[in-house]
């Protein structure tokens, strides 16, 4: 007897022993109660049977199921079985946990023999040479859409840029079956493409009618027999920027775990667009700040406004991209608008320089009076009027002025000319404006230096009359000598070319020479001379009645004596030497005669290698 029966005996038992005391006991209340154990004992056998078969947790082990039996003979009588052989309830189908979607991605298992070479060819493709950011990304972009294509077994993968403020979408990058994709760009009517962009959410077809197809699908210049469809939206900072479109030629070709597949690409996507952004801002700030750099440099010291007008171009170029570059100078002489710098790297036809501006009805004109700059994002849309009413321009894009003002004043204007269509944005009108501010301050030293300059008599450096004065006091010196009828003589000195000389300092040593030399001559002079710079390195002197042989003497000691002297130029010393061509002015009044007579001589005295001294009568 096995552990279960033994059990079941002793559980049985019970019965049996209450029920016996019915009859031993004579007390009623003793029965009663006998009576409601035996009730409830066997209520409690049934119920919990019962319940272990229902609730599927009945089950006999094969321990349980073993029943030992007497062995007997071959000749038994009582050699009887039978077996019950139930059928097999493994059923194929196909549940939520075995599914596994595939697609029309054809599978080889045979290994190629150039397996490595065409996989290295894959992951070591290289971007094509001169590829910018937006290129950079459109190559990522077309990749992506390879692999979708081949995933899903698409007719065709496309990525769309939608334009927010003008309502269109432009097909950006394609990898397509068909050659028949549109190039136009799309407006938002009520096609699949459209209800994506208005609502904001995934669009998937499966039964495409080949009638509805031209109104459903708008990308194709042609029916293509498109019968699935599958589109979803590309968000970035919560704006709708682009959307990918994949299409089949197969019905119920995609479903709703395409849509699900499709967004991890899209989250893909938008990391790159965040990767790409932050990687172009730093590219262009480094950009913009070299362009800075090479206006606000240490190492660049302009001497006027010319030099760094032509630095600019080069500059700017770094910063914002143009097409056609023009500077406009205020002359505060002539107190007038001018171009003084005018760059055209097309063929089309463009302004020149020293064009005056015409302030009234011209875009220039504008940001010149209002101090305000104008930006013109397609200048083909009106008849604008750059620089002048009688231009002749043949550009049609985009038009940028930032005016330079300091003070409530404005030095000048820089314009930007691009043929691309919206090429400059309010960020970019921004950053120049505060940026060139400072071209404004620099243009204004120089210009209050041209103008004071201007105003006196004095060279700075050397304390001698400029050119404008020295010939006005020789003018008057001219006419007193010949109505008094006394003889005169100019002198007009040069220093040396020292080519040899100049490679033995790091820096430009003319003005320290310039200096020494003018000091010596000044040593040497009487309060009847004149004297002058005409040039960086030619000095004028006049002497108010004295003749040519006493200033041809006076010339040779001076010559003697600045070529012994030595000048200190940074940490060395080392000699110069001058020319002196000489010019009697007797009985003369023509300034410009008596200069050029002086400048024959000069020039005879350089020809004989320098270091001279000629007379010319």
């Amino acid at each position: 007897m096995d552990k279960r029966q033994r059990k079941r005996i002793l559980i049985f038992l019970v019965i049996p022993i209450l029920a016996s005391g019915l009859f031993l006991s004579d007390d009623l209340f003793l029965r009663l109660v006998i009576i409601g154990l035996l009730v409830i004992y066997v209520a409690f056998i049934i119920f919990l049977r019962d319940s272990i078969r229902f609730s599927g947790g009945y089950s006999i082990s094969e321990a349980d199921e073993t029943i030992s039996e007497p062995q007997v003979t071959a000749h038994s009588d009582h050699e009887e079985s039978f077996k019950i052989v139930s059928k097999n309830k493994n059923i194929d189908v196909i549940t939520d946990e075995t599914y596994r979607p595939e697609y029309g991605v054809s599978k080889t298992t045979l290994k190629p023999h150039d397996l490595k070479e065409r996989f290295e060819e894959i992951v070591k493709e290289t971007l094509p040479p001169g590829t910018g950011h937006d290129e950079q990304f459109g190559f990522v972009i077309e990749r992506m859409l390879t692999v979708m294509t081949e995933l899903y077994n698409a007719h065709s993968a496309i990525y769309f840029w939608y334009n927010k403020k003008k309502e269109k979408l432009i097909i950006e990058k394609c990898i397509s079956s068909s050659n028949q994709l549109t190039k136009r760009k799309f407006d938002i009517e009520d096609d699949v493409l459209s209800k994506i962009v208005e609502n904001g959410e995934p669009e998937l077809l499966t039964d495409i009618s080949r009638t509805a197809e031209a109104d459903v699908i708008r990308y194709y210049d042609a029916p293509q027999g498109i019968k699935s469809f599958a589109g979803v939206p590309v968000f970035y900072n919560n704006d709708l920027v682009a959307i990918i479109a994949i299409d089949s030629k197969v019905e119920d070709a995609f479903g709703i775990e395409t849509i699900y597949s499709l967004g991890r690409f899209i989250r893909l996507i938008t990391m790159l667009i965040g990767i790409f952004e932050e990687k172009y801002t730093d590219t262009i700030s480094q950009k913009r700040l070299d362009g800075l750099l090479k206006i606000l440099g240490p190492e660049n010291e302009f001497e006027d406004e010319k030099e760094l007008i032509n630095a600019l171009p080069e500059a700017l170029k770094s910063m914002i991209k143009w097409d056609a570059f023009v500077f406009i100078y205020f002359e505060p002489v002539q107190k007038s608008f001018k171009t003084v710098k005018v760059e055209n790297t097309t063929a089309l036809k463009y302004i020149g320089n020293d064009l005056q501006i015409d302030l009234n009805g011209t875009l220039v004109g504008k940001s010149i009076v209002t101090g305000i700059p104008v930006k013109i994002d397609d200048t083909s849309t009106g008849n604008y009027k750059r620089f002048s009413r009688a231009e002749d321009v043949s550009f049609d894009g985009s038009f940028l002025t930032i005016p330079l003002i300091y003070n409530k004043q404005n030095y000048g204007v820089i314009c930007f000319e691009s043929l691309k269509k919206n090429a400059y944005s309010n960020n970019d009108v921004q950053f120049l404006k505060k940026s060139l501010n400072v071209l404004a301050y620099i243009i204004y030293t120089h210009s209050t230096q041209k103008l004071l300059k201007n105003l006196t008599t004095v060279d700075f450096e050397t304390r001698a009359l400029n050119a404008a004065s020295f010939k006005d006091r020789l003018q008057v010196d001219l006419i007193k000598s010949k109505q008094l009828e006394v003889p005169g003589t100019l002198a007009l000195i040069k220093i040396d070319d020292f080519i040899e000389q100049e490679t033995l300092f790091d820096d430009n040593p003319l003005p320290r020479v310039v200096s020494a030399v003018s000091e010596i001559i000044a040593d040497e002079m009487t309060q009847l001379n004149l004297f002058g710079r005409l040039d960086d390195r030619i000095f004028a002197i006049y002497f108010f009645n004295a003749p040519a042989k006493n200033v041809f003497v006076w010339a040779e000691k001076l010559r003697v004596k600045i070529a012994r002297k030595p000048i200190s130029v940074v940490s060395k010393q080392t000699t110069f030497t001058v020319s002196i061509g000489i010019a009697s002015t007797t009985n003369k009044d023509n300034v410009d005669e008596v200069l050029h007579n002086a400048n024959l001589a000069l020039n005879k005295a350089l020809e004989k290698g320098g270091n001279a001294v000629l007379n010319v009568n």
